[in-house]
C-alpha cells in the first residue's frame, strides 16, 4: 500500500546553485496562487513527513512516518523510518522502491511510473492544469484549501487536496476510489535549498531481489 501511495507521489527537482537570491515572486493571495506559487517558483524542497491512511468512515488503519527530499525535475526520495524501512527514489529517469523487510527493489520507468498523480505536482513536470483540474475550496481554520481533480482516471486517486498554512504547503489529502483518504502532514518544511546530488541515486544493495524495467 505505502510503495503504491509514494510511487504515486513519488511524490513527488538538479540541485539549483545561485550566486544572488532568486528574484522576488509574488505573494500568494489564495490557495490556488500558493499551489501555482509551489509548482512554479519552489525548486528544491525537503520535510519531514507524518502519514495517515484513513478508510471511508475516516478510521486510521494504516500510519508512517519519514523525509522526503524534491529536487526539481523529476527528481525525489521518500524515506520511510517508521514503522519499518523503505526507500523511494525518483533519480530522473527511474524509480526504485526498495523495501528492506523484503530485501527487494522494484524499479520502473519514471515517465511511465507516474501519469497523473500527485507526483505531478510534486516533481514538476509540465503544468498543472494539463494533468488536473484546479479549483479553490473553502478555509478550514488557517488553512487554505485547493482541490485537484486528475484529467486522467489512470493515477489512482479520485481527488486530491492540499493544504497551506500563509502560503506554505503543510498538507496534501489523497481520495482513492474505495473511499479511502491518504493524509500527508509536513513537517520543518525548507524550500529552495541545496541539496546532496546523492541523495536522488540509488544503487540496490547486494543480494537483494531486483524486479521491474
Amino acid at each position: 500500500m505505502r510503495s503504491k501511495i509514494f510511487v504515486l507521489l513519488g511524490i513527488c527537482l538538479a540541485v539549483v546553485a545561485q550566486a544572488a537570491p532568486p528574484a522576488p515572486t509574488p505573494v500568494p493571495t489564495n490557495s490556488v496562487d500558493s499551489l501555482r506559487n509551489f509548482f512554479g517558483n519552489v525548486h528544491t524542497f525537503s520535510a519531514t513527513f507524518k502519514q495517515v491512511v484513513l478508510d471511508d468512515a475516516s478510521a486510521p488503519i494504516q500510519e508512517s512516518s519519514g523525509t522526503l527530499w524534491i529536487d526539481r525535475p523529476d527528481k525525489f526520495r521518500w524515506t520511510y523510518e517508521s514503522p519499518s524501512k523503505q526507500e523511494i527514489v525518483g533519480d530522473g529517469q527511474k524509480i526504485w522502491i526498495y523495501d528492506k523487510d523484503l530485501e527487494q527493489v522494484t524499479v520502473r520507468s519514471l515517465q511511465g511510473g507516474l501519469g497523473a498523480t500527485p507526483a505531478v505536482l510534486l516533481a514538476g513536470r509540465g503544468r498543472l492544469e494539463d494533468s488536473f483540474t484546479v479549483k479553490a475550496l473553502a478555509p478550514q481554520g488557517n488553512m487554505d484549501w485547493a482541490q485537484l481533480t486528475p484529467r486522467k482516471k489512470d493515477g489512482g486517486f479520485e481527488m486530491i487536496r492540499v493544504g497551506f498554512d500563509q502560503g506554505k504547503l503543510r498538507v496534501l489529502e489523497m481520495v482513492d476510489g474505495f473511499g479511502n483518504t491518504t493524509r500527508v502532514t509536513l513537517q520543518s518544511a525548507k524550500e529552495n535549498i541545496k541539496i546532496d546530488p546523492t541523495k536522488f541515486q540509488f544503487t540496490p544493495p547486494k543480494g537483494v531481489d531486483v524486479v521491474g524495467d
